[in-house]
C-alpha cells in the first residue's frame, strides 16, 4: 500500500484552525561539502596487517572519540614526565586481579609512574600474589561456611605491617612492601609493592577499616591500620600539592575510595594555600560513577584549573592501550 501526504485543503484535523503543522517549503538548505563535520577519512581507522608495528597498529586506530581522549591523556602525561612533574597512580584491586602489575612496574621503569595510591583491596591481593602466585578468592564457594577471607598469611602480613609501620611512624604502602620484600616471596617480580618498594617509589594505601579481610584476623589492631593509612594520606597530600603545574592523577579502579580521598587531599592542599593548577585528572572503569566523575575529572579541575578526562572499558584492555601509547610516543 502506498500512501501519500493529503493536500492541504483536505485537511481535517480536530485541532483550532489556526494550528497547522509547519510548512516546509522555505527550510535553508546548503551543499553538504561545504559543512564543517567532526569526522572525515582522515580519522578513519587502517586495517592491520599481520606485520604490523606496534606504532603503526596505534596509528592506524580511528581517530575518534576515545582514541582521542587517550592520545590526549597520553600527550599530558609524557609531558608531566618531562616537567619532572607526579604521575599518580590510584588503583583498586581489580586493576591486580586483571594481570596488570607487570605492566604498572615497567611504566614506573621508564618514568610514567611516580607513585601509587591503593585501596585496601590492592593490598591483599599483590601481596598473595607475592607470596603464592594466584589470588580473588571464590567468594560464593566460602562465604557460606564462614572460610572467606580467612587466608592465614595474607592476614599476619597486613596486619604485621601495619603495626611494625605504627611503631615506625612510616605510612601503610611503605611498610607492607618493605615487610613483603623481608620474607623473599617467591614471585616477587610480579608485585607492585615489592617493586615500588625496591625503586623507593612512594605507595600509598587508603583503609576503609572493616572492607578488607584483613581486618578480622586476630592480628588486626585498628589504632595501627587507622595511624598508618593516615601517614598515607598526608603522604599523597604532598604528592598532590607537587602536581601544581603539569602533574597527573588517575583514578583506576575505585569507584568510591580513593575518589574520597584524592577530594579531601585536594581541599587539604588549597586549604593550607598551595596553588594547585594546570593539573590532569582520569577515570578508567567500566562505567562512569558519580563519584569518580564528580571527585576526579571534574571538581578538582574546575574553573581553568586543569583537564580531566573519562576513558570507559575493561582495564585488561583500556591500561595496555594508554601504555602502548605511552611508550610509543617516548620512541619518537
Amino acid at each position: 500500500m502506498i500512501y501519500c501526504a493529503a493536500p492541504l485543503a483536505l485537511y481535517m484535523s480536530v485541532y483550532d484552525d489556526n494550528l497547522r503543522p509547519l510548512e516546509l517549503n522555505n527550510v535553508k538548505t546548503y551543499p553538504l561539502a561545504s559543512r564543517r563535520s567532526k569526522v572525515s577519512l582522515n580519522d578513519f581507522a587502517k586495517p592491520i596487517e599481520a606485520e604490523s608495528s606496534l606504532k603503526e597498529f596505534l596509528a592506524g586506530l580511528p581517530n575518534i572519540l576515545a582514541v582521542q581522549t587517550l592520545r590526549q591523556l597520553a600527550a599530558r602525561i609524557h609531558r608531566a614526565r618531562e616537567l619532572h612533574k607526579p604521575i599518580i597512580w590510584g588503583i583498586g584491586g581489580h586493576v591486580i586481579k586483571t594481570g596488570l602489575a607487570p605492566l604498572m612496574i615497567d611504566l614506573m621503569k621508564r618514568g610514567f609512574l611516580t607513585a601509587v595510591a591503593a585501596n585496601g583491596s590492592v593490598l591483599v591481593h599483590d601481596a598473595e600474589i607475592a607470596m603464592v602466585g594466584s589470588t580473588s578468592e571464590d567468594v560464593d564457594a566460602t562465604l557460606g561456611e564462614g572460610g572467606f577471607g580467612g587466608a592465614d598469611e595474607t592476614g599476619k602480613l597486613l596486619n604485621r605491617a601495619a603495626q611494625e609501620g605504627a611503631n615506625e611512624n612510616i605510612g601503610l604502602g611503605e611498610a607492607t612492601g618493605r615487610a613483603l620484600l623481608a620474607i623473599n616471596p617467591r614471585h616477587a617480580d610480579y608485585s607492585l609493592l615489592c617493586a615500588t618498594y625496591e625503586a623507593r617509589v612512594p605507595f600509598t594505601a587508603h583503609l576503609t577499616i572493616g572492607g578488607d579481610i584483613g581486618h578480622f584476623h586476630p592480628q588486626a589492631d585498628g589504632a595501627a591500620l587507622g595511624a598508618t593509612t593516615h601517614t598515607d594520606f598526608r603522604l599523597l597530600a604532598e604528592m598532590v600539592r607537587r602536581m601544581d603545574g603539569g602533574g597527573v592523577y588517575l583514578n583506576i579502579g575505585s569507584a568510591v575510595t580513593l575518589p574520597e580521598v584524592f577530594l579531601k587531599a585536594v581541599t587539604l592542599v588549597r586549604n593550607l594555600g598551595h596553588p594547585l593548577t594546570d593539573i590532569t585528572t582520569a577515570n578508567f572503569d567500566f562505567i562512569q560513577s558519580y563519584r569518580p566523575l564528580t571527585n576526579v575529572v571534574r571538581r578538582p579541575t574546575a574553573n581553568g584549573a586543569g583537564q580531566g578526562y573519562s576513558i570507559t572499558g575493561h582495564h585488561e584492555l583500556t591500561l595496555p592501550l594508554l601504555a602502548a601509547e605511552l611508550v610509543s610516543g617516548s620512541e619518537k
